[in-house]
């Protein structure tokens, strides 16, 4: 019997040797400092030199992708997620952070948080994961912060001085546990985002007196992550309150004399961002941080984040209706080279940008279906020479001392790129009547089709992989 058991223990490591050994041959490994190097901060440029050949991505095989028609409407998709096998930690060689000794805001109620926000936000990686997973993780780890200190200070927002103190504080703190030291200027947040801004409440007697609160606290305390972006529930909570919150010191008098609240949007957005901070602090940091990424999920998948360039080049390659197909899809892909520099995006956000591209294109007068003709997917608006989108729901990164950091890419990314039609209205998740490609659907609690295969999925994990860690 050993010897039978020790017989299949070969055989079985035998077949994964060799399967292992037909992946390797899979792997393509690409310069990163040399293509990707647009946008990096100067204080990152030392960081390049180190990764140069330290980087390796994992192509996808396309049996494993579905058979989807660029314009049909299957039923949606699971999403077929790498999974990351790796847990968050603090970075165990970090530095002592150099603090003010001024800011009065409570560190130690979220040091978990702190510790994942700099994994979501580590060094050179930052730029590209900002508007995904960096940026919204910053802000909601600051809104938390003042929320949960609130419970001590009974103030929601700072003032400007102690705001200049306590972000300072909190970015040395994150650069000393390996986030990037641009953070500030990546995400574009300054010391007025720490303070109440143009809102007339920012303290915790004023606000429960003026509010709802058990609304906001059955609507928000736990969102429905899936739904959320399309029935607005805990957002149409938040705006109620926030209204009510700007209509203290804002009225005007009709022609009869009678008061109406005259509030900008301006100062709505501002007594939000009080109403958040409110919630974070009657809610667990990691409940509070599930829901506020989950409303910048919201947000971020409407929009296309990518800067595109002038389509002059390729309006010269594909006009005269597309006489030459070689030169046109030569400078399409010349175009879509230079999107593939900026930035990971979500399957949404990537659905977006391909209907801005498309329009843009059809301003120009090319009319035909260049994505088809091409062969134009939606992995290719992301970063990376082959692509890869992010799940619509992106997760955190998680960082290994000797693995490094990896973060999930969604497996079904191979989806052909949907031109835009003048007859139909804009693609969106929330519009069923829409064709579109059938996106892989957000699953609540779940992390992809896991089965038996979970091994063989896994030796086709995306990820960017810091070979040392010192």
């Amino acid at each position: 019997m050993p010897t039978l058991i020790t017989y299949f223990i070969h055989l079985f490591l035998f077949d994964f040797m060799i399967l292992g050994i037909w992946v390797f041959k899979k792997v393509e490994k690409f310069d990163f400092c040399h293509d990707f190097a647009t946008g990096f901060a100067d204080s990152n440029d030392t960081h390049c030199s180190s990764l140069q050949n330290s980087i390796q991505f994992d192509t996808k095989v396309d049996n494993l992708m579905p058979k989807i028609s660029p314009t049909g409407n299957p039923q949606p998709l699971y999403p077929l997620l790498a999974p990351s096998p790796l847990s968050p930690f603090t970075i165990t060689n970090n530095t002592t952070p150099k603090l003010s000794g001024l800011c009065s805001l409570d560190f130690d109620a979220i040091n978990t948080m702190m510790s994942m926000t700099a994994i979501d936000c580590f060094t050179v990686f930052a730029p590209y994961l900002a508007n995904v997973v960096c940026c919204p993780q910053f802000e909601a780890t600051l809104m938390i912060l003042i929320g949960q200190s609130s419970k001590t200070t009974k103030n929601l927002s700072l003032n400007l001085t102690l705001a200049k103190h306590c972000l300072s504080d909190f970015d040395q703190i994150l650069i000393s546990q390996g986030a990037n030291n641009s953070l500030q200027q990546i995400c574009s947040i300054g010391p007025s985002n720490l303070t109440e801004a143009s809102c007339p409440v920012k303290d915790v007697d004023g606000f429960e007196k003026l509010v709802n609160t058990s609304k906001i606290l059955v609507n928000c305390g736990n969102i429905d992550l899936v739904n959320e972006c399309c029935q607005e529930t805990c957002q149409n909570a938040l705006t109620e309150a926030a209204k009510d919150l700007a209509s203290v010191s804002s009225y005007d008098f009709d022609a009869m004399g009678i008061r109406h609240p005259d509030i900008s949007n301006r100062v709505i957005n501002d007594c939000k961002n009080i109403v958040l901070r409110w919630l974070a602090s009657k809610l667990e940091p990691s409940r509070a941080k599930e829901v506020l990424r989950g409303l910048a999920n919201c947000n971020l998948n409407k929009v296309c984040p990518l800067v595109l360039p002038n389509v002059g080049p390729v309006t010269r390659g594909c006009g005269d209706e597309i006489s030459n197909q070689t030169s046109c899809c030569t400078a399409m892909g010349a175009y879509i080279s230079h999107l593939q520099k900026q930035s990971f995006l979500t399957n949404l956000q990537a659905l977006n940008c391909a209907a801005s591209l498309g329009k843009k294109l059809q301003k120009e007068n090319i009319t035909n279906n260049v994505y088809k003709l091409c062969h134009i997917s939606l992995q290719d608006f992301s970063l990376q020479e082959s692509g890869c989108l992010l799940p619509s729901l992106p997760s955190d990164a998680t960082l290994d001392r000797y693995s490094g950091v990896s973060f999930l890419c969604d497996l079904n990314d191979h989806i052909p790129a949907t031109w835009p039609s003048i007859s139909h209205l804009p693609p969106s998740s929330c519009n069923k009547t829409v064709k579109i490609p059938a996106l892989p659907a957000a699953a609540s609690g779940q992390r992809g089709l896991y089965n038996s295969d979970v091994m063989f999925l896994l030796l086709y994990v995306i990820t960017f992989v810091l070979v040392t860690i010192h």
